[in-house]
């Protein structure tokens, strides 16, 4: 077998192999990292299955020839172009090969490029990143107290004895209150979940929590479900997740953690105690005293009051629509469904989740009013896609 095939070959291979280490991962983002179209990757799994390893070498074409086809030297000379410098992509290939200035072959278009690549297995696959998806989209707007509150941890740093701080702070949406302004230690789901039991003893409910997609706010799990956000959920309270690499959209308190760091963390204070005093300071001020230009140059406590809402002694099952049909998550993290077994997470156990008819091999999957992703039958198995 000639050598440019072995590579496409190798290419298919590795697809199929890729899609067997994760059958229940997002089939889209795997054609994306490999380079293909969706319907092309379709077209591997179905000779695959019906030949084997064989059926992934390339058929013999109906034309023996063809009059638009990149001559082999040229399309060496882009294979050992992109050997010496394996980060560049076709539209740097193809500039360096014009700055070359060979007289003996033409250059082809950046597109071409990008085939020839392809077809030699030279795509670098994207990195893979944690992208968990928002929970709503768009984020809600806050048009008054407690109708988003938002979290976060400011940059860990070290106090001058050494001690490691993690501030984490919550604050309203709508009338910049500083709900919350602590160093931890650590930032772990239990110490975090005792500062917002403390908040909503004080302040109440509100009805979302806006935080980025960073643990323990959010984990890989289906639906971008923590631990704490599972909670929050069963108190009533929607989980809003920013997009990832996108901090602008919860610019209010981003804005606030950079007066934060200004004024209580340049440098960090003598030790843990002194350094959560100076939090304690900033919040007085800055909620009490201090003037806000949205706000019409008036502090936020003249706008901030507690919600209605009130933390009750012990949660509850949150519920889907009517026209959910509820199946309970076994203690594994599966539930079936339709003949298969689906995981969903363990983060759910013993708790029901809702499934709606979308088509026919398709059902939209929802713990209580939150849409956790869309169930898919693919070759008689199940898989989630995220919304």
């Amino acid at each position: 077998m000639p050598w440019k095939e072995t590579c496409v070959v190798d290419q298919r291979v590795r697809f199929i192999a890729a899609l067997q280490e994760d059958p229940r991962g997002n089939f889209s983002r795997l054609c994306e990292r490999f380079g293909i179209a969706r319907s092309v990757g379709y077209k591997w799994v179905e000779r695959y299955n019906e030949l084997g390893p064989a059926g992934l070498a390339d058929r013999e074409s109906v034309a023996h020839a063809s009059p638009h086809k990149t001559p082999d030297a040229v399309e060496d000379r882009v294979v050992a172009l992109r050997k010496r410098h394996p980060f560049d992509g076709p539209k740097k290939l193809r500039q360096r090969l014009l700055d070359i200035g060979e007289s003996q072959i033409v250059v082809p278009a950046a597109s071409t490029i990008g085939e020839i690549l392809d077809r030699y297995g030279l795509i670098r696959p994207a990195r893979a990143r944690l992208r968990v998806p928002p929970s709503t989209t768009p984020l809600a707007h806050a048009h008054g107290p407690n109708d988003v509150w938002s979290v976060d941890f400011k940059g860990h740093f070290a106090t001058s004895d050494g001690a490691r701080c993690h501030p984490l702070t919550i604050s309203d949406n709508a009338t910049r209150f500083l709900i919350k302004c602590e160093s931890l230690r650590e930032p772990k789901d239990a110490p975090v979940r005792e500062q917002f039991e403390l908040a909503f003893r004080e302040f109440g409910l509100p009805a979302r929590i806006r935080s980025d997609n960073g643990a323990p706010f959010a984990s890989k799990a289906v639906g971008g479900l923590s631990r704490l956000s599972v909670w929050w959920i069963q108190l009533g309270i929607i989980p809003e997740r920013i997009e990832p690499g996108h901090p602008e959209q919860n610019g209010r308190h981003e804005r606030m953690h950079k007066t934060l760091k200004e004024q209580t963390a340049s440098p960090p204070a003598a030790t843990f105690a002194d350094q959560q005093r100076a939090f304690d300071r900033f919040r007085a001020d800055y909620n009490n005293d201090r003037p806000h230009e949205a706000l019409g140059q008036t502090p936020p406590r003249a706008h901030y009051e507690p919600s209605l809402r009130v933390l009750p002694e012990s949660v509850g099952e949150p519920q889907c629509g009517s026209d959910f049909v509820l199946r309970r998550v076994q203690p594994n993290g599966h539930v079936g469904w339709h003949g298969p077994k689906l995981l969903v997470s363990k983060l759910l156990a013993g708790q029901h989740v809702g499934f709606k008819q979308i088509d026919d091999d398709e059902w939209a999957l929802a713990y209580g009013p939150v849409l956790l992703g869309y169930v898919l039958r693919r070759n008689g198995k199940l898989c989630i896609n995220r919304p």
